[in-house]
């Protein structure tokens, strides 16, 4: 059967074969093949679609080492110097406030309470409006396989920041195996068992670049050759992601101390940093793919719990307790370990980022059609400060943001930056907020 495609296709393509008798898909990234004639928007004539994404960390940043408060050029201190080769990329917001309206400051949840739903809470853990990404995600969510895609890096689903209600919460992916397992198919296998058979679910996916093989050949013959190097580009991801889970069929080595839980969220999982970092990379591996192959154009990432559990192997103390216990060092001003934990997260932030920015996509990259919101549940961690949390978008939402700039709140409500966010991902709001908290203020000097 011939395979011909015009040039340019109105719409995006999926290759499609036949492996052991069953029908399998693999969806392609946007190629040039697929957007008009400057590589700006769709062959139809629609505009490449833009993602929302949120990224958090707790414990805020060390007061003074994070960002230069005197100018409104955005300019990184030594904790977020990981940040310096995106800073044209980013804008801080510094110096807004989260107003309670007579209710308690519950500690480690009402900063990112207020900050993600413009609400702040009676109780702790009230959710009183849903968070902004289930907003953004009724607005653009609908058309993708996945609403959205959450994620944890310290092992325990229920360390999710993404909720419609107070009991309607959104659970956070914790396992890289788990979140491929979502979009490719490989499942679990228990290293103990007398038996193993590999999962043929698993080999099926495994397997898709070759199901597809010949209609790839095919399709390629009409591609020029910066679409053929996407290509290779995006079957290399593919395959590096296969490798990375390639343990996944074969028999694992014995291991006495293994068991599976009944419950996953009834122990502790991945809390030593180097595990948070590994989950971490592959996470953000697999979902930069599946943003870009428009599995989902919604997703939370969270580097660490709210009450960051985090600790270095072999040590009792986590990086919430060292922000309260760890002494001040008299030479240096800070306390050393809690400053190190804060730059450990932004190092994975500036991962995060690369990883989005590495990813070609029309006459751009993947964070140019991105808006990622990231921020904390608290400014200084050491006395549990809801003011001046630290906030950052990244990315310019399809030329919707300028970027680069620091902006000072000067005490306005958080919930400015939020709106912000929003208005930027086209909803037709005009404020945001309840209480002290509303706002019909946007920050226009970096909308577009």
């Amino acid at each position: 059967m011939s395979f011909l495609i015009k040039r340019p296709a109105a719409r995006r393509e999926i290759l499609r074969g036949l492996l052991g008798g069953a029908a399998v898909a693999l969806p392609l990234p946007y190629l040039e093949i697929f957007l008009n004639t400057h590589g700006t928007a769709l062959a139809s004539g629609a505009p490449l679609p833009v993602r929302f994404g949120t990224w958090f960390w707790s414990m805020g940043h060390t007061p003074g080492y994070a960002v230069d408060p005197n100018t409104d050029q955005l300019t990184f201190l030594k904790e977020c110097e990981a940040l310096t080769p995106y800073k044209s990329r980013i804008n801080y917001f510094g110096y807004f406030n989260s107003p309670l309206d007579g209710h308690p400051n519950h500690v480690h949840q009402s900063g990112w309470i207020t900050v993600r739903t413009g609400t702040a809470p009676p109780k702790p853990a009230d959710i009183l409006a849903p968070t902004l990404d289930v907003l953004v995600s009724d607005h653009i969510g609908g058309s993708t396989r996945f609403r959205s895609l959450d994620m944890g890096c310290t092992g325990n689903p229920k360390d999710s920041l993404t909720a419609r209600s107070t009991h309607v919460r959104n659970p956070s992916e914790v396992s890289p195996i788990a979140l491929y397992a979502r979009v490719f198919g490989p499942g679990f296998a228990d290293p103990n068992s007398a038996e193993f058979k590999p999962d043929p679910d698993l080999m099926l996916q495994k397997s898709v670049l070759s199901g597809v093989e010949e209609q790839r050949k095919r399709f390629e013959k009409v591609l020029g050759a910066a679409d053929k190097a996407r290509m290779d580009e995006f079957a290399t991801s593919v395959r590096e992601l296969e490798h990375q889970l390639a343990l996944q069929s074969e028999k694992p080595a014995p291991a006495d101390a293994c068991r599976i839980a009944a419950k996953p969220d009834d122990m502790p999982m991945g809390t030593e940093l180097p595990v948070a970092q590994a989950n971490h990379e592959a996470l953000t591996k697999i979902l930069t793919l599946a943003v870009a192959c428009n599995q989902t154009r919604v997703f939370n990432m969270s580097f660490n719990d709210t009450l960051s559990s985090i600790r270095k192997p072999g040590t009792a103390y986590t990086h919430h307790t060292l922000t309260h216990e760890e002494p001040v060092d008299k030479n240096l001003g800070y306390q050393p370990e809690a400053f190190w934990f804060n730059c450990r997260s932004m190092d994975a932030l500036a991962a995060f980022i690369k990883a989005f920015e590495s990813v070609r996509e029309g006459a751009g990259t993947l964070l140019d059609n991105t808006l990622i919101f990231a921020h904390a549940e608290t400014s200084f961690a050491k006395i549990h400060q809801i003011d001046n949390i630290p906030m950052f978008t990244i990315g310019t939402a399809g030329g919707k943001l300028k970027t680069g700039r620091h902006i000072a709140g000067h005490g306005d409500p958080v919930t400015r930056v939020g709106l912000t966010a929003l208005q930027a991902m086209g909803l037709p709001l005009e404020k945001w907020g309840q209480g002290s908290l509303q706002t019909a203020k946007p920050i226009g000097e970096i909308l577009v």
